[in-house]
């Protein structure tokens, strides 16, 4: 009888797609430069060095009873391959899965077991005699006998249900390998996700702490102005409202920053005296090269839920057959082997031996196996009909991805241009200020469209690498099987 036993073990998924730096205006601001990084912010092969001090404690049941265990300590800039090694490590979510496929590989040798014959023995030592109220009467007598047996089952022919049922928890096995992949590039997507809103609100704060210094600067000009008796009050009432305007946005980015980082250090799972902060500098993360058709098709070709839908599928028509298997003859080999010996009889240890056939036929069984498998058809149904609204949806994420993609590469390149002439306008504005013929009111106006026009600029680099990472999880490869 041959046999083979096939596992395949679950890595981390990593998802490898080309890129190409991007060339884009000359004019670029120099606090957020337009560089390059990995899209999907997943690493590659070798692990990335991770502080030991950012791994949580090993104990899942751990929880803090005094207000110093979870003052935050420090702020740890790291970087983004950093946070996706981290969550590799410690997202609980991904660890359930592996012990959900654990729990599956351990099935399948389960079932595997009905491949071999079972043995066991047995055996008992008895004393026996007389009982205490007859003892007067006659002497008393007792006697030990030992009785040993042995038993070997096989099961010759099951009407396909043995195979069945190692074929169905081998498709499990398959559909929670699967699940581990999915888990994995989620998380992936996730992690990367909220990296960027960390620098979003990182830079909004850097942003509105310009539009503080800047206006500022305003007030301070206008207040010079006054008393040297070229200005009005006016102008000096309208800077101060423009500056604690700006110091109220401010203080809100500040409030967004630190309930960003908390959302962030929860996703990773972090010891709880620690916070963390985006190291990398906002940029894009590369070009998509392939076209809308090129793309879907991959997706089509990889993405790990539509091969958990054919192995659910190939698992309830084994259900299928295990139903019906009931129905056909069940032949099993059975061999018995038994020893007896009484001590003290003058006679010798005696031994037997049976060898045969049992065979079980169910002829009448109410209809109950049809209907299991009448069920099982349905459940087949049910797979190939998810499976068709999966693909459906899977083509719409890429080109819903794929359409933001271009229209936030668009967005960037205008954004950037926008930011220079804001740049250039709210110098014009001073000067005209300075010399007489333009009005606090303009530099005001000035202020505000480079505040908006530095905002619009990272949320549109930023856009746009969420669209590269959903685009590549739309797409993702997978290790090949």
């Amino acid at each position: 009888m041959k046999f083979i036993v096939s596992l395949v073990h679950s890595t981390w998924v990593v998802v490898a797609v080309a890129i190409i730096i991007p060339t884009l205006a000359k004019n670029a601001s120099a606090q957020t430069p337009l560089q390059t990084q990995n899209p999907s912010g997943v690493t590659g092969a070798k692990p990335v060095p991770v502080p030991d001090y950012l791994n949580p404690n090993p104990n899942p049941l751990q929880f803090p009873t005094k207000p110093e265990e979870v003052r935050i300590r420090g702020i740890v800039p790291i970087s983004l391959a950093q946070a996706l090694e981290l969550a590799k490590r410690n997202n609980r979510e991904l660890q359930v899965a592996i012990l959900e496929l654990e729990r599956s590989r351990a099935a399948v040798r389960e079932a595997q077991a009905a491949l071999f014959p079972t043995l066991g023995i047995n055996g008992s030592v008895t004393n026996s005699g007389n009982g205490l109220l007859n003892s007067s009467s006659q002497s008393n007598q007792s006697s030990t006998t030992f009785n040993g047996q042995a038993q070997l089952n096989y099961d010759l022919y099951t009407s396909g249900n043995r195979q069945a049922n190692i074929r169905a928890f081998e498709e499990q096995e398959r559909i929670d390998e699967l699940d581990v992949e999915n888990q994995s590039q989620i998380i992936g997507l996730n992690v990367a996700t909220q990296y960027y809103n960390l620098q979003q609100a990182d830079e909004l704060v850097r942003i509105n702490q310009a539009a503080v210094e800047n206006s500022q600067a305003s007030l301070r000009d206008t207040q010079a102005r006054l008393q040297a008796g070229v200005g009005t009050q006016f102008d000096v009432l309208q800077s101060q409202v423009n500056l604690a305007d700006a110091q109220q946005q401010l203080t809100n980015a500040i409030s967004q920053q630190r309930i960003t980082r908390r959302q962030f250090a929860t996703l990773l799972s972090l010891p709880q005296s620690v916070d963390v902060s985006a190291a990398d500098p906002v940029r894009l993360a590369g070009l998509w090269q392939q076209t809308l058709e090129q793309t879907i098709v991959r997706a089509f070709q990889n993405r790990p839920e539509l091969s958990q839908f054919l192995a659910q599928r190939n698992l309830y028509e084994q259900q299928r057959r295990q139903a019906l298997s009931q129905l056909g003859p069940q032949v099993s080999l059975v061999g018995n082997y038994s020893l007896l010996d009484r001590y003290n009889d003058n006679i010798s240890l005696t031994d037997g031996y049976s060898v045969g056939l049992q065979n079980n036929l169910t002829l009448y069984d109410g209809g109950a196996a049809r209907a299991r498998a009448a069920q099982s058809r349905a459940n087949i149904a049910i797979a190939e009909t998810q499976f068709a609204n999966q693909r459906d949806q899977i083509r719409f994420d890429v080109e819903q991805y794929y359409f933001q993609l271009q229209s936030n590469l668009d967005n960037v390149q205008t954004s950037t241009v926008a930011l220079e002439q804001a740049r250039e306008a709210l110098r014009i504005a001073r000067l005209r200020f300075q010399a007489g013929v333009g009005t606090q009111t303009e530099v005001i106006a000035a202020e505000n469209d480079l505040t908006r026009a530095e905002g619009n600029r990272v949320t549109a680099i930023l856009d746009y690498n969420r669209a590269l990472a959903n685009l590549q999880r739309s797409v993702t490869s997978r290790t090949g099987r």
